[in-house]
């Protein structure tokens, strides 16, 4: 199943309008848009958003990576021209950029859903 297709620039807005209470939604939607298009049973979203909030953040840092990586993974299968964004990804929450990567992961993602030949 194909994901949504989402403007950075409203993840963006949403983020900072929510006080970055939107990210939740935002985390727990990808994961489960992930989880059914890879049919991938190991995701769940809400350990996943869980784990992110109970970590204070910490697990979203590699909640980024994760997901980036698997974005390029999918991309790859489907001979998309993408980036591994994952260490990027990985790298910005640490100095306090993690909105830079819900962009870039958001962009990625896009990439994906809009490619011919996802469904």
């Amino acid at each position: 199943m194909k994901g949504t297709v989402r403007s950075p620039i409203m993840v963006l807005l949403l983020s900072l309008i929510t006080c970055e209470i939107y990210m939740f939604f935002w985390i727990y939607t990808v994961s489960k848009e992930m989880k059914e298009y890879r049919n991938d049973t190991n995701i769940n979203p809400t350990v996943e958003l869980l784990l992110c909030i109970f970590t204070c953040g910490i697990y979203t840092i590699y909640w980024y990576y994760k997901y980036s990586k698997m974005v390029y993974e999918a991309g790859q299968a489907l001979n998309l021209q993408m980036s591994d964004n994952s260490i990027v990804c990985l790298i910005l929450p640490i100095f306090g950029l993690s909105i830079v990567s819900a962009l870039i992961l958001q962009s990625s993602l896009n990439t994906l859903w809009g490619a011919p030949n996802v469904q």
